[in-house]
């Protein structure tokens, strides 16, 4: 089966598990206490649109978990299209006690892949954590490369980024957001995820109409 169809496949799955799941927690939204909408209306939000935000507030904590994965694995399926003994593998951590093992999403080779759809975090510590993984990837003779589709828009959470940008550089590793994201996945595997993600993003546009 040609690359295309796979990731046409894989979107398919995620689209119909992502609709299952908003349409079964609607349902179960419909019998949830909804007594808190007295606060709402204090701060000058009415029932019915306080309603809608918490439906689509669910709806949105569902989506962000799907875009997610599912964006994240079809990367994968590139570089397994491209190189298939490449895969998922844990390695121990050689630094702390916890946790026991780091998880590199994608070794190519010596290239450990940490694949991300985006990254919002705006918590210092995450700083830390990341910087004992990559150097249990380096010293475990592998090549720390962050992958990261999509910026986040934040100024705290930019300085972040921008933080583990030098710790991957600092560690002879290597750091590609945005763009450079979409185009180290082109030029690495020889497939153009982001067309053929707009491809099948045009086609679900389209029979919406």
């Amino acid at each position: 089966m040609p690359t295309q169809e796979k990731i046409k496949l894989l979107a398919n799955q995620y689209a119909d598990r992502l609709k299952q799941a908003i349409d079964k927690r609607v349902i179960e939204m419909q019998a949830d206490d909804v007594s808190h909408y007295l606060i709402y209306r204090v701060l000058g939000i009415q029932e019915n649109e306080g309603n809608l935000i918490d439906v689509y507030q669910n709806k949105g904590r569902f989506l962000y978990k799907y875009a997610g994965s599912f964006l994240e694995e079809a990367c994968k399926l590139c570089f397994k299209e491209a190189f298939p003994d490449s895969g998922a593998i844990k390695i121990p951590n050689t630094i702390g006690q916890r946790p026991k093992t780091f998880e590199i999403d994608c070794l190519v080779g010596n290239d450990a892949l940490e694949i991300k759809w985006k990254d919002a975090t705006t918590d210092g510590d995450h700083i830390t954590k990341e910087h004992t993984r990559i150097k249990v990837i380096s010293d475990a003779g592998y090549t720390p490369i962050r992958v990261m589709f999509y910026y986040p828009n934040r100024a705290q959470a930019i300085r972040i980024q921008q933080t583990l940008s030098t710790l991957y550089q600092g560690i002879g590793g290597q750091y590609y957001y945005g763009d450079m994201a979409w185009d180290y996945v082109h030029s690495k595997t020889g497939i153009d995820l982001k067309a053929i993600l707009e491809e099948i993003a045009n086609q679900r546009s389209a029979e919406s109409i």
